[in-house]
């Protein structure tokens, strides 16, 4: 595999892990809630909120890979 399939194999893979991720945190905010320690859900959920921006920059990396690619990157 080569540098560009590798890199762009990875990306997918860190989006697919970090979105599973910000699933974990909303769920763990729903479970903590029961705790009754202030303000743990909120952050737990703005942690999963967070982690929904960086699959953001995760996609935008990959749509600037397949842009490359597009512009004269051989195949």
């Amino acid at each position: 595999m080569d540098d560009y399939n590798r890199i762009k194999t990875m990306l997918q893979h860190w989006l697919e892990h970090n979105d599973e991720h910000a699933a974990t945190y909303v769920k763990w905010a729903q479970q903590s809630a029961e705790l009754a320690v202030d303000g743990l859900p909120e952050l737990l959920n703005k942690i999963s909120e967070e982690t929904k921006k960086i699959s953001g920059l995760f996609r935008e990396a990959i749509g600037l890979m397949e842009s490359g690619r597009d512009k004269g990157r051989k195949a």
